[in-house]
């Protein structure tokens, strides 16, 4: 048999070193058992492809696998078997690789899991390894073993015939079951892997490889997309048990389905689990069991070189679908999933692949992405966002792996702010509005966001927000009107005003203008624009006067040419002319007061007839009306609500005033109002006849004689001068009508009946009054100081008539009016002992008590023939809470009143004990 791989010397060279060092073949049978158990162990496919893509060559191979009597059968085109290649199998230590991944490398051990006499059968001549043949050579090294020899140290020549077509067959007879099927399994990944192969078959089932022109590679049923490159490494970094330079590096991105939780392929499968989205096909140094990469710089640059190649594969895939190759945060499977996690998303950072909305392509790390996604907005904005993205990446299935590439998103609010720094036409921001209107519809917080809108206006400024804008039919100067070509229906959704008249006056720009108008007008600034777009407003408005009140500080020009508040002019032709004071306003300029509607001036504030102020929530007496803390101050309740006539205290002419006032409805019913400001103002301090209205009383008051005088004859109607405060009854308002009232009571000179007096005294309101002079019981008007108020009627005996006051006499009124109690400075007790007698042995006084329906009172009184105090000669007295009264009716009479608790009745009284008789009672 010939021997053309010369594997007698291969042989005779191991067993010589066996036999001299025992060692050397325990370490050999050591390594080949830990390849056999451990490393190569259910890599029996893989190997065999492996094997036959090396020996492809230029032209990819073919692979058949096949059962035929007991043995598994690789048969593979390409390179035959090689004296080299012979040499690799016997040796656990070399490889016949020279680049790449070579033939038969030690990765052959795989076989033995299945078969312990594997042959190698070529066009070249063919070898066998056997188990059985290699103990009968060592059997005594064997039996120190068990019988556990290293089989693919002894190699044997074979004359055996290759099946046609093919170069090469590895034989191998099993020696536990084995099932095509299982095989199968593995084929559609070895055929990606293994560029070198184009077609696997396995029994009656055959895969192919085919590449189209744009790069994909379907393999079966499956596409994947691939991308490939190749490099050397320094020579510095080479190291490895192949010491191979060459590296390819291949990325497959699988087109039907994801890929999942997939493995390193280096180029064959590794136990280093990978959690990319596509698959690297890589030849990297492996640890000898091949499931391993060999850590170190070798690996490292070349799994650098894979993260650099990556962003090409993502570039070959449609735009909008490239954000699904970016590897998403995860905690990662292997620390070279966790290096190589981290390389790709740098490198994809840095390179330019993500799509613009212009078309061109940016970098991650210079891009930005809308929030919310619209095209029309992107396509808008984009001059505003430098690196805005396609709008279709700021739909949510990209969210993810944009954050992966730290991509900022923009969010309304800076798109917003962006916009800002834009200038546009009115048309372009329409068109902006419009497409910003379907985010607001669904998200609140766009919608707040979008308040800060910048909007131009008619007058060509752009201001920021839509709440203070006004959409209206032409344009106002002044006026924050939204540009005809840019009005959109999102900003009134966003607090634009609709504008008629009304609501261009509510504008608060047009408030400011207004209310510093009179400042500008003087400071030399043209108003007249101003003033031309207000009163057109307010006339179109239909405004009244007092309606807004702020108007009165338009500046508008008098006669004279010089600036005023509106609300300071009076208007040439008023009705107040000559009824107000010669200088109480200047004119209004006859040039304005032509030029505009009479009722819009009058509604501005200026002075036509008597204008109102209306406040239906007042804080305080903070109205400018004349004496109006007086009036607040004056009122029981604090007021609620303010109608008053303004301007009273410039009347000049009382009567005239009354007659405009009656005249118009609305400032009657200031007038009239109950305890309003106008009623109260004119009759205090009104002008008839050179007195207030409230000095005088009505002719027909005759019960207030003496006390007022009767007003004088005005022409003016009844009602209209009870209205402005003459006295048609004696009615006390308040302190200051008190005050008034007893300043009269104190006039010598004045003429006035007993009873007026009395009921004057009686109708003061509670206060604290402290008058010089009062009148006292004989008539007169005298010093308050010496007078007191009579409070135990039976002291009227004693106290002289000119120190008693005029009035029904209490504590109350004596603290009213600042005035001693008569009981304080007078006493006294009866002269003489009288006749002790009960109430019930008084016949007529028992009568008097059953007439009236009185109870006789309990206890006694004492009877006088005639009763004197202190020399003074009294009716009755009561002394020590006992009664005492002179034997006469009218003794008996106030006695019984008294302590009967009616001393209203006394009178009465009085009258019965004189005639004790129901014809007194009655008549």
């Amino acid at each position: 048999m010939t021997d053309p791989f010369g594997t007698e010397a291969l042989r005779t060279s191991v067993l010589a070193a066996w036999r001299g060092s025992p060692t050397r073949f325990r370490e050999d049978a050591n390594a080949e058992e830990d390849l056999r158990l451990g490393g190569y162990r259910d890599r029996l496919l893989v190997e065999l492809a492996q094997n036959a893509a090396d020996a492809a060559g230029a032209e990819p191979g073919v692979l058949r696998i096949t059962l035929v009597d007991g043995e598994l059968r690789a048969a593979n085109t390409g390179a035959p078997l090689t004296s080299a290649g012979v040499a690799a199998l016997a040796s656990l230590r070399a490889s016949s690789k020279e680049s790449g991944v070579g033939q038969f490398g030690v990765g052959f051990a795989a076989v033995l899991a299945v078969s312990d006499a594997p042959r190698v059968i070529s066009t070249s001549g063919g070898v066998e390894f056997s188990a059985e043949r290699t103990r009968a050579e060592v059997p005594e090294l064997a039996s120190e073993r068990g019988g556990d020899v290293p089989v693919l140290r002894l190699v044997w020549p074979v004359t055996e015939e290759v099946p046609a077509g093919f170069t090469t067959e590895v034989r191998l007879p099993l020696k536990v079951d084995l099932s095509l099927d299982d095989l199968a399994a593995e084929v559609p990944d070895l055929l990606l892997a293994l560029p070198g192969l184009q077609r696997v078959e396995i029994g009656a089932q055959s895969w192919e490889r085919f590449v189209a022109a744009d790069g994909v590679v379907t393999v079966g049923s499956s596409r994947w997309l691939v991308e490939r490159t190749v490099g050397e490494l320094p020579s510095e970094l080479v190291q490895g048990v192949e010491h191979r330079p060459q590296w390819t590096v291949s990325w497959a991105y699988p087109l039907d389905e994801p890929l999942g939780e997939d493995v390193l392929h280096a180029p064959t499968p590794t136990d280093e689990r990978l959690s990319l989205p596509a698959r690297l096909i890589a030849t990297l140094p492996v640890e000898p069991s091949r499931r391993r990469i060999l850590p170190g710089p070798a690996a490292w640059s070349v799994l650098d070189a894979a993260a650099a190649a990556y962003p090409a594969l993502v570039a070959r895939v449609p735009a909008i679908e490239r954000t699904a190759l970016v590897p998403l945060p995860g905690f990662p499977l292997s620390e070279v999933d966790d290096r190589l996690r981290t390389a790709v998303l740098r490198s994809l950072r840095a390179s330019a692949w993500l799509p613009l909305a212009s078309g061109e392509w940016i970098e991650p790390s210079r891009a930005r992405v809308l929030d919310i996604g619209s095209e029309e907005l992107v396509d808008l904005v984009e001059d505003a966002l430098p690196g805005l993205l396609d709008a279709e990446l700021s739909a949510p299935v990209h969210a993810a792996a944009l954050a992966a590439l730290e991509v900022p998103r923009v969010t309304v609010a800076e798109v917003v702010a962006a916009l800002t720094e834009v200038s546009g036409d009115p048309g372009w921001w329409h068109d902006v509005y419009a497409a910003l209107a379907p985010l607001a519809d669904v998200d609140p917080d766009v919608r707040e966001a979008l308040r800060a809108l910048p909007v131009p206006l008619a007058d060509g400024r752009v201001v920021t927000g839509p709440h203070t804008t006004l959409i209206a039919a032409e344009p106002l100067p002044g006026l924050r009107v939204v540009h005809a070509d840019a009005v959109h229906p999102l900003l009134v959704r966003l607090g634009a005003v609709e504008a008629g008249a009304a609501e261009l006056l509510a504008d608060p720009s047009l408030r400011e203008n207004v209310a510093r108008s009179l400042e500008d007008a003087e400071a030399g600034l043209d108003g007249l624009e101003l003033v031309e777009t207000v009163l057109h407003l307010v006339d179109r408005a239909g405004l009244r006067a007092g309606e807004e009140p702020w108007l009165g500080a338009l500046a508008l020009q008098d006669s004279e040419g010089e600036w005023h508040r509106a609300d300071e002019l009076l208007l040439p032709d008023s009705a107040l002319v000559g009824v107000l004071e010669a200088d109480a306003f200047p004119v209004l300029s006859k040039e304005i007061a032509d030029s505009y509607p009479r009722a819009a001036l009058v509604a501005l504030g200026v002075v036509d007839g008597f204008s109102l102020v209306v406040d239906d929530e007042p804080s305080g007496p903070d109205h400018d009306l004349a004496d109006e803390s007086a009036w607040w101050s004056s009122a029981v309740d604090e007021p609620v609500r303010v109608v008053a006539v303004r301007d009273l205290d410039l009347v000049a002419d009382w009567p005239a005033a009354l007659r405009l006032l009656a005249a118009d409805p609305v400032t009657w019913r200031a007038v009239t109002e109950p305890d309003g400001y106008t009623g109260w103002w004119i009759a205090r301090y009104a002008s008839l006849a050179g007195l207030p209205p409230r000095s005088y009383r009505l002719p027909g008051a005759s019960l207030l004689d003496g006390l007022f005088d009767v007003v004088p004859d005005l022409s003016l109607p009844e009602h209209v001068l009870r209205a402005a405060g003459v006295r048609s009854s004696l009615e006390i308002l308040d302190d200051d009508d008190a005050e008034f009232v007893l300043e009269r009571l104190g006039d010598p000179d004045r003429v006035v009946a007993d009873a007026v007096v009395l009921r004057a005294y009686a109708g003061l309101p509670e206060g604290d009054f402290a008058p010089a002079r009062v009148r006292v019981l004989s008539g007169a008007v005298v010093a308050a100081d010496d007078v007191v108020v009579m409070d135990q009627p039976w002291l009227l005996g004693v106290v002289p008539a000119d120190r008693v006051l005029l009035a029904d006499g209490s504590e109350e009124l004596a603290d009213l009016l600042d005035l001693a109690l008569a009981s304080e400075e007078f006493s006294g007790s009866p002269d003489h002992v009288g006749e002790v007698v009960g109430w019930a042995d008084l016949g007529a006084v028992r009568m008097a008590c059953e007439l009236l329906s009185v109870a006789l009172p309990d206890g006694v009184v004492v009877v006088h023939e005639a009763l004197f105090v202190d020399g003074a000669r009294v009716e009755w007295w009561m002394a020590d809470s006992v009664p005492h009264a002179a034997d006469t009716p009218e003794g008996l009479g106030r006695a019984l009143a008294w302590v009967s608790g009616r001393w209203a009745d006394r009178h009465t009284f009085v009258a019965l004990i004189s005639d004790p008789s129901a014809a007194t009672l009655l008549g």
